[in-house]
């Protein structure tokens, strides 16, 4: 029981045993950040996971924007998100950030991403585009808690307005999703 309460939590500690005191150390793979599309405001949100010591994989079958040099140091997937999605596996370590702005694209990832155990998952768009996304999930069978699992507009409510902005919006979201509140 002890051990798994700290790999929930993510924190090593002592912990007293039929043998004795023991040092548990949990030791987690690191947070995952998937970006479905290879946008401006995908450009900064990378550099944002990558400074936070997170995972970042970028995914977008569009080439010509999921390109290295657009996105240097940072691995892509130029498959569409039903195919690298499944590739990459959706855990619980991961995040979804689906910024394509692309309805075809976007909910192709969050068909996937609802379905998994992503400790976060969030769509760019208006709350009016997320209607129409979440009628078309509807429609495809997903169930309104599933649905419901998907933080749109995505980010944190902080007045962004330009992609670095909306960017650091969404990085705070994860890390609050992540880490919780204190």
């Amino acid at each position: 029981r002890e051990i798994e309460a700290r790999f929930q939590s993510g924190k090593s500690g002592v912990e007293e045993t039929q043998s004795g005191r023991a040092f548990l150390h949990a030791m987690l793979p690191p947070p995952r950040i998937l970006i479905i599309g290879a946008t401006h405001m995908a450009q900064t949100l990378a550099t944002l996971v990558q400074m936070n010591g997170y995972e970042v994989v970028v995914v977008d079958p569009r080439t010509a924007f999921a390109a290295p040099q657009r996105f240097p140091g940072v691995k892509l997937v130029t498959e569409w998100p039903q195919d690298g999605l499944r590739s990459l596996g959706l855990d619980r370590y991961t995040a979804v950030a689906a910024l394509a702005h692309v309805a075809h694209i976007d909910d192709e990832a969050l068909k996937l991403a609802v379905k998994s155990e992503c400790f976060y998952i969030g769509a760019l768009g208006s709350r009016r585009n997320h209607e129409k996304r979440s009628a078309r999930l509807a429609e495809a069978g997903f169930s309104a808690s599933e649905i419901a699992r998907i933080k749109c507009p995505i980010g944190l409510d902080i007045g962004a307005s330009t992609p670095p902005e909306i960017a650091t919006s969404i990085m705070a979201e994860i890390i609050h999703h992540l880490r919780g509140s204190k």
